[in-house]
């Protein structure tokens, strides 16, 4: 499933076979949480002009609306959203987190307050399961909590043995579900969830005890909510030893370009955030010289385009200038223009990491950048 081709320190490419296509990895999944990206982003645009890899699917939103069970009437993701590429799915778990307000976590699960309309909804390790074999995606993530940071450590400690439980039930039902198909569908792939917040030992201790269980890859969850950028470092560095070097390593909900190039570094395949696409939203954009705001008054007449050397659709079209006066008016294809530059961006910093891993220089690379691609200009 996993083939590592390159090396540099712990920097590495590989690529991961799925039914779908092949993933050169590293890579950034971006996110479609309902099915699309938000900002007017179709399936085409993301296969065709920005260099997407994989789309990455929100189970618990989906599962809200429109309903699994219809997306898998409907044939599954691939024909519902027309994306025929690797598609992922989340579990739910996340939404432990972002909807603390709305949850009550027990044993058996974790019932939620819909977020459209308030209706009571419960989701366990088997539900979600269920749930993400409806949508038929190629990977499917392990039901867990994530906890926030900073949190007390008896309670992280409690939580990971819960994650550990939970696991193990997802496992089961996966392969019950899997042994009743008839279609002759490829089996989709479980991948399980590191947490222990920001405690070293809960974090090594829990890799170990899920490591033991050979699945076909592994996450770093529970990062990238709240914490200085310094701690989640500090915890993927003590994590990755212990992470199985010849499968996937995922890091969760990450992050900026800087994050990126450091995670990389730490030897991380694996990236998802709604970042991009958020940012591009509110005019906030990528470049190879820092973070522009597009809301700059100096922006109003500048005729050049967001980034000189950048080949998006927005970038070999329009000025910055332009984009900027759709952005004040309010305008929708401001969205769409400004979402296709920032995933293109991310996109292409990950086809440079790998073409510099895979040249032996991405050392260099990493010192050019790391300091810049944050930094607001």
């Amino acid at each position: 499933m996993f083939n590592i081709t390159a090396t540099e320190n712990r920097a590495r490419t590989g690529v991961l076979y799925t039914p779908h296509g092949e993933i050169q990895t590293p890579c950034f999944m971006n996110v479609a949480t309902a099915g699309a990206i938000k900002g007017a982003v179709s399936a085409h645009d993301m296969a065709e002009q920005l260099h997407t890899q994989v789309m990455l699917c929100n189970t618990y939103h989906l599962h809200v609306r429109p309903g699994d069970e219809l997306v898998r009437n409907m044939g599954g993701l691939h024909n519902f959203t027309g994306w025929q590429g690797p598609i992922l799915t989340d579990s739910g778990g996340f939404q432990v987190f972002s909807l603390a307000k709305l949850r009550n976590i027990k044993e058996e699960g974790v019932t939620f307050a819909s977020h459209v309309n308030g209706a009571r909804i419960f989701m366990g390790p088997e539900e979600s399961m269920r749930i993400q074999h409806n949508l038929g995606s190629d990977i499917i993530m392990a039901f867990d909590e994530c906890v926030a940071n900073p949190a007390k450590h008896d309670y992280v400690q409690a939580s990971c043995a819960r994650t550990t439980r939970w696991l193990l039930r997802c496992i089961n039902e996966l392969t019950r579900i899997q042994a009743q198909r008839s279609d002759g569908a490829a089996p989709q792939v479980l991948m399980g969830i590191n947490q222990g917040g920001t405690y070293e030992d809960l974090r090594i201790a829990h890799m170990q005890e899920i490591a033991a269980l050979d699945l076909p890859g592994y996450a770093i969850g529970g990062l990238a909510v709240g914490e200085p950028k310094e701690e989640m470092y500090r915890i993927v560095a003590t994590v990755e030893p212990h992470m199985p070097q010849h499968k996937p390593r995922y890091l969760m909900g990450v992050g900026t370009p800087g994050n990126l190039l450091e995670a990389v570094r730490l030897g991380i395949d694996m990236f998802d955030c709604v970042m991009p696409s958020r940012n591009a939203r509110h005019g906030h954009l990528f470049t190879w010289q820092g973070v522009i705001n597009l809301n700059n008054k100096k922006h109003a007449q500048d005729q050049q385009p967001i980034d000189l050397t950048c080949t998006c659709p927005t970038c070999t079209r329009y000025s910055r200038a332009y984009l900027r006066h759709l952005l004040k008016s309010g305008e929708m294809l401001a969205q769409r223009l400004l979402v296709m530059h920032n995933l293109h961006f991310y996109n292409t910093l990950m086809q440079h990491m790998r073409e510099h891993i895979a040249q032996g220089i991405f050392e260099q690379f990493y010192a050019e950048y790391v300091d810049v691609l944050d930094k607001r200009v």
